[in-house]
C-alpha cells in the first residue's frame, strides 16, 4: 500500500487549474491551422485566425483563454493500493481547485441554483472518481463553460431510432445550437449504459485528443459520419459562416437496457481546455 499525502495533491490540483486556463492544447491549435487552411470562407478563416492569438496571449501572458474559466470539472482515476493521508480526498480536491482560482486569477463561477448567490471560490468542484488498478492517483481537470455546457442535452431514443436516430439527433442538436456554444466545437457523445451513464460517457468523451477514434470501425466512421454533417451546417467559427463548426466528434458507448437506447450530446466550445497529472 502506498500512502499518498493531501499535501502532495493540493497543489497538483492548484496548478492543474491554472495549467488548463492558461495553455489550449497543441491538438486544438493544430485544428485552427486545418480550417485555416481549408475553410472556404474567408471570414472563417480570419475569426480562426484571432482564436490562435487569443490562444498564444493567453500562454505568453498567463492569463484566461477565456472570461468563463468554467466549474472545476475532475477525472481522478485512484489506484486500489493507494491510501491517501493526512485529510479526506475529496476536501483536498476543493482546496486545490480553490487555490487554483484564486492564485490565478480565474473567474469564479459557482452559485447557488436559485438565488444565484456566488459561492467565492468556484467549489464544491464536480468530481467523478474511478477505482483503477495500481499505486497512482490520475488526475484530469476540465474546466467548463456554461455557453456550451447549456447546449448540451440527453435523450432516451427508442431502440428502432438506432445509428440514423442518432445522427439525427446530434446534428439537430449542433444545428439548434447555433452560434450558442462559440464553435468551433467538440462533440462528446455517450451512447448507450442508462440516462446518467451516457451524460458522464459523453463528457469523459470529449477528453480525447482531436484525430482519435474509437476502436470500433463502425462506431469510428460514425464520428467522422457527424463530423461531417455537423459541418455542412454554415454555422462556422463563432457563427460567422463556414464549413469549420466542429474541429472533431467523439463518441463513447456501452451496454444499455434492451428497451433503451441512451444518448447524450456534450458540446465544448473552441476554448477546449483539460489538462492531467499523475501522482
Amino acid at each position: 500500500m502506498r500512502e499518498i499525502s493531501v499535501n502532495e495533491i493540493i497543489p497538483v490540483i492548484r496548478n492543474l487549474c491554472m495549467d488548463a486556463n492558461y495553455n489550449l492544447g497543441e491538438d486544438v491549435l493544430d485544428a485552427f491551422d486545418r480550417g485555416i487552411e481549408k475553410d472556404e470562407s474567408p471570414v472563417a478563416k480570419e475569426v480562426l485566425k484571432e482564436l490562435k492569438e487569443n490562444a498564444r496571449i493567453s500562454r505568453e501572458e498567463q492569463v484566461p483563454l477565456c472570461q468563463d474559466c468554467g466549474l472545476a470539472v475532475l477525472f481522478v482515476e485512484l489506484g486500489q493500493d493507494v491510501h491517501v493521508t493526512g485529510g479526506n480526498l475529496k476536501e483536498a480536491i476543493n482546496e486545490g481547485v480553490r487555490q487554483g482560482y484564486k492564485d490565478g486569477f480565474l473567474r469564479k463561477s459557482a452559485c447557488h441554483p436559485f438565488t444565484r448567490k456566488n459561492t467565492g471560490d468556484n467549489t464544491p468542484a464536480i468530481i467523478h472518481y474511478d477505482i483503477v488498478a495500481g499505486d497512482k492517483i490520475k488526475i484530469t481537470l476540465a474546466p467548463k463553460g456554461g455557453g456550451s455546457e447549456n447546449m448540451s442535452r440527453v435523450t432516451m431514443l427508442t431502440p428502432a431510432m438506432g445509428i440514423d436516430g442518432v445522427k439525427d439527433f446530434v446534428v439537430n442538436r449542433l444545428k439548434e445550437a447555433g452560434s450558442n456554444p462559440c464553435p468551433p466545437t467538440l462533440v462528446g457523445i455517450g451512447i448507450g449504459g442508462t440516462f446518467e451513464r451516457s451524460a458522464l460517457l459523453a463528457k469523459k468523451a470529449l477528453l480525447r485528443k482531436i484525430g482519435t477514434r474509437n476502436p470500433d470501425p463502425e462506431i469510428a466512421k460514425l464520428e467522422k459520419d457527424v463530423l461531417g454533417d455537423i459541418n455542412k451546417l454554415g454555422i462556422g467559427p463563432m457563427g460567422y459562416g463556414g464549413n469549420t463548426t466542429s474541429l472533431d466528434v467523439f463518441i463513447e458507448m456501452e451496454p444499455c437496457h434492451i428497451a433503451s437506447l441512451p444518448l447524450a450530446v456534450n458540446i465544448n466550445c473552441h476554448s477546449a481546455r483539460h489538462k492531467e497529472a499523475v501522482i
